[in-house]
């Protein structure tokens, strides 16, 4: 019954994976460099930083979707 349940919770394929990551690092590098130009908005500051944040987060887990080779 275990591997029934786990089967269902992976319906998400590993290239559906990796295109979600590729769409998320796309969009946050667009925020993060868009936010860029103003850095003296407070607002605008802090979206900068949290997209920066997103965007290196975005990477790790894009990386982690490859298989570990010499």
């Amino acid at each position: 019954m275990n591997a029934v349940k786990e089967s269902k919770k992976s319906k998400i394929s590993l290239e559906t994976k990796r295109e979600i990551a590729k769409i998320g690092m796309s969009s946050s590098l667009l925020l993060t460099a868009s936010t860029a130009l103003f850095m003296k908005n407070k607002t605008a500051k802090a979206v900068h930083i949290v997209s920066g944040v997103a965007l290196v987060g975005f990477c790790l887990y894009h990386a982690s979707l490859y298989p570990k080779g010499k």
